[in-house]
């Protein structure tokens, strides 16, 4: 028996099929235009954001795009970093490395043109000056004093050995007294600094910072007491730049002068000597000696530095020790090359030490806690007391830094000390 055949969906209840494919195809179609609307909104963000990033990087002072350098990472540049690339070849085109290394890190919120890093001492106008004043060029040396009124007179002299032309005359006033130096035409031009019963060296480290004093070529550092009648400052420099010497001094006349050490004594026979040899006595010096004073050593009386090396030189004086006893040793590293052959002292422009002793005066303390004590014993007495000090922080501070190696350390088996214990980076 053939049964007959039916369609099973109209058969069989249809309107429940029918009922169920619409629901299903309305479902699909709601979630479609869902989608549709997310992707919309989404496009539209993406659009909003890099509009946004791209006014960002054109209006920013700090930040400028570079077309031909990837933008990415842009927000880990340092602020002032500028990049600057054009289609010409002579344009200097700046990685990201170059930009970082370049900046600097006091000045990062400052255009890179308008940072000054440096300065000097040269007096200016309070008003408009003259043409001829503007176009006048800054003195290239420094010539720095301690001075009393009592040695004014040698002070004088002193500085009229110097090209006023040429060098900035600074004058620390340890007594206080200033007004009675004014009769002197050069003093109109000169800095004075005024400090009761400062060092030389307590001056220095404050008022001749290597920014400020960044512009001169050679720095003097003098004491006030020197007889000048046998130097001349432009043979000195003259002499100081042929022998490629860093750190040096003038000799002294030994049949005038207060010597403290042999090796600032004058040797008539040469232009510069840089080593002494000593064959009696305590501490003998030979031909092949490399420690000072033997040789690389220079007297605080009277040194001149160029620019390098005064900025390693100022970094070296201890804030709180104002004699300066113990820089003389130590002076050597602070040069670029060999201590032996870039310090010296310059025997045919020499000079005179006549030895005054104005730091504490020459009589008793006029506190009367001190009446009985004399109180240049007691300066000298200070004095040792900071070299034994400085000394100490040397020690200390060579035992600290494992990444510093001295370059004059004598060598075991082709090795310094340093290298040998494993003290280096």
């Amino acid at each position: 028996m053939t049964l007959p055949s039916w369609d099973l969906k109209k058969q069989w209840n249809p309107a429940l099929f029918e009922t169920a494919e619409g629901k299903v195809q309305g479902e699909v179609g709601r979630w479609r235009k869902v989608c549709t609307a997310k992707a919309m909104f989404l496009f539209i963000l993406f659009i909003m954001f890099t509009l946004c990033l791209v006014n960002i990087l054109v209006s920013s002072p700090h930040i400028q795009p570079t077309w031909g350098l990837s933008t990415f990472g842009l927000g880990s540049h340092p602020r002032n970093c500028r990049f600057y690339a054009t289609k010409s070849s002579s344009e200097c085109y700046q990685t990201v490395e170059q930009c970082k290394s370049g900046c600097l890190h006091e000045s990062q919120s400052l255009p890179r043109g308008i940072v000054q890093e440096t300065s000097d001492l040269k007096l200016r106008p309070l008003w408009t000056s003259s043409k001829a004043q503007d176009l006048q060029p800054s003195r290239r040396n420094l010539l720095a004093i301690a001075a009393g009124i009592k040695q004014k007179k040698f002070v004088d002299h002193i500085v009229q050995k110097f090209p006023l032309n040429n060098f900035t005359v600074m004058l620390f006033h340890y007594d206080g007294i200033v007004d009675k130096w004014y009769d002197l035409a050069w003093t109109l031009e000169a800095i004075h600094i005024v400090a009761l019963n400062q060092t030389k060296w307590w001056f220095a480290k404050r008022f001749l910072h290597p920014d400020i004093v960044g512009a001169y070529e050679y720095i003097f550092i003098w004491d006030e007491d020197l007889g000048v009648e046998n130097f001349n400052a432009r043979r000195y420099l003259a002499i100081m730049q042929d022998e490629g010497l860093q750190i040096s001094q003038p000799a002294l006349d030994p049949e005038l002068s207060d010597v403290h050490h042999r090796i600032t004594m004058r040797d008539r026979k040469v232009t510069v000597h840089r080593r002494m040899i000593k064959h009696r006595g305590n501490g003998w010096c030979l031909d092949n000696s490399t420690q000072p004073p033997c040789t690389g050593w220079v007297e605080m009386m009277a040194p001149v530095f160029t620019k390098a090396a005064w900025s390693c030189a100022w970094r070296m004086i201890q804030n709180d020790l104002v004699h300066g006893w113990g820089l003389d040793f130590k002076l050597g590293y602070c040069v670029q090359g060999d201590r032996t052959e870039k310090v010296g002292v310059i025997d045919s422009e020499y000079i005179v030490h006549r030895g005054i002793q104005s730091l504490g005066g020459p009589g008793k303390s006029k506190d009367p806690r001190h009446s009985r004590l004399d109180a240049r014993h007691e300066v000298r007495r200070r004095s040792y007391a900071e070299l034994e000090i400085f000394s100490q922080r040397w020690q200390v501070a060579v035992r600290d830094d494992k990444c510093w190696v001295d370059p004059y350390k004598k060598r075991i088996g082709g090795k310094t000390r340093e290298l040998m214990d494993g003290n280096n980076c």
